[in-house]
């Protein structure tokens, strides 16, 4: 005869198997990817299309590397499609979640990529720098949040934002980037709190990774002087630290990951 305590385990030590056979998997679920035609935006889509997620590329002024990118992933075999959107002006968000939602049904995974990125010294900056950087790089991540959280909670989801060290440590003559950025790892912890459990939300933030290309050989020099791992970063870096939340762990929200090289050390 089995004693009363044996009994009350099993049940728990069931739950405990299901839990860990539902972690969460990219595979199957839908997936929206603003500012998803370039750069760190096409290679986190890129990413989540080869573990098997639907595509909701999201894109503004990209249009041509939006549709080869579609049409590459297709040729892969992923289901992708494509949704144009000034992020920066509200009615095109509420848009946005309105065709996403009436597409899906729902969006499991939102990575807020678009971001603007704009070297404005301080003695130029007009309001117009400051609403452009904070529109897009902060506010519509928040209206994106708002408007696909509740269905989205219903059988739990991710969100991840693309943060900056910039944050922490602004970059000088980008002051409207880096104050939107910091605005990004606020909402992220705030989101993180007001969406759980079923919702997590975390935030990456890059270092050094994919320079402009204005910048020239001696810029860039300069860059990795500062940088203690000695190279400049990647796209598969920050991809790495985007699928860890995305897919490596389902107890983690209301985290910031710097993949930096270490550069936020000094």
């Amino acid at each position: 005869m089995k004693r009363s305590s044996d009994r009350t385990l099993e049940p728990r030590a069931s739950r405990r198997r299901a839990a860990a056979r539902r972690r969460f998997e990219l595979r199957g679920k839908t997936v929206l990817v603003t500012g998803a035609a370039r750069r760190l935006g096409a290679a986190l889509a890129t990413a989540c299309a080869e573990r098997g997620a639907r595509l909701a590329l999201h894109y503004h002024r990209s249009g041509s590397a939006a549709l080869a990118l579609a049409a590459r992933l297709r040729r892969g075999g992923a289901q992708a499609e494509l949704f144009p959107a000034d992020l920066s002006r509200p009615e095109q968000c509420a848009e946005l979640v309105e065709a996403l939602l009436e597409r899906f049904g729902a969006v499991d995974v939102l990575v807020h990529s678009a971001a603007r990125f704009e070297r404005k010294p301080f003695d130029t900056l007009t309001v117009a720098d400051w609403n452009a950087h904070l529109d897009l790089n902060l506010r519509a991540g928040f209206l994106l949040a708002r408007g696909l959280a509740p269905r989205m909670a219903r059988r739990g989801g991710k969100m991840l934002f693309l943060a900056d060290i910039a944050a922490e440590r602004p970059w000088r003559d980008y002051l409207p980037y880096s104050v939107s950025k910091a605005g990004v790892v606020a909402l992220t912890k705030a989101l993180a709190k007001e969406l759980a459990p079923r919702i997590q939300v975390n935030a990456v933030a890059p270092g050094t990774v994919l320079p402009p290309d204005r910048f020239d050989p001696a810029a860039k020099e300069r860059l990795v002087r500062r940088i203690p791992l000695g190279r400049i970063g990647s796209a598969a870096d920050v991809v790495a630290a985007a699928l860890l939340v995305l897919e490596g762990t389902d107890y983690m929200t209301g985290a910031v990951v710097a993949v930096d090289g270490g550069r936020s050390l000094y």
